[in-house]
């Protein structure tokens, strides 16, 4: 074996060896060809069932709304508001009987900090399930109207990853699941 040949073995040796943890992510189904967007290692995991984005410094509750984490699993039926303003008020009522892990200033995100825990490796559910256990593999409420059409809100489907929009009037009654955040904007 040449020197160059030694120099290029003892590299990639150094660098299969130190491809980490960093890229960890936990996926029910995942597309290995696909590089993990929200490693596991990118999130700071509380003892309060939350969880800090490093990335972006959001803290997230690690359930869905509705759901409660017991032994590192969400359980329970996440809830399923009916329309976008109905969503906004359950947030409301939410903070005002007490909130969650000592924060009473929880709120739905807007649609690209809900879009950045989408795991794009992962589909149904599209996120790390390590970080968000039994997430329903559905569409979920985010805070943003669409620019330009006041009528329409932004959706995120973690079931795919994909972004839509829908009418938000009272006479589109359409259930879609709700994930809490604090911080950021």
């Amino acid at each position: 074996m040449t020197r160059m040949q030694w120099v290029v073995a003892l590299l990639m040796v150094l660098i299969v060896t130190t491809v980490p943890a960093w890229a960890e992510v936990v996926c029910t189904n995942q597309n290995t060809a696909v590089l993990a967007t929200t490693p596991t290692a990118d999130f700071d995991l509380h003892g309060d069932n939350t969880v800090t984005h490093t990335r972006t410094g959001l803290m997230w509750m690690r359930c869905s709304l509705g759901q409660d984490l017991t032994r590192s699993d969400c359980s329970g039926r996440a809830s399923r508001p009916s329309t976008w303003r109905i969503a906004l008020n359950a947030v409301q009522d939410f903070n005002t009987n007490g909130g969650f892990a000592g924060h009473t200033d929880w709120r739905l995100p807007n649609k690209n900090e809900l879009e950045s825990i989408v795991e794009r490796r992962c589909w149904n559910p599209a996120i790390n399930a390590a970080v968000f256990p039994n997430t329903p593999s559905s569409w979920y409420w985010p805070s943003s109207p669409a620019a330009g059409n006041s009528a329409n809100v932004w959706l995120v489907d973690f079931n795919s990853g994909r972004v839509g929009l829908h009418h938000k009037g009272p006479s589109a009654v359409i259930s879609r699941h709700v994930r809490l955040v604090r911080g950021g904007q």
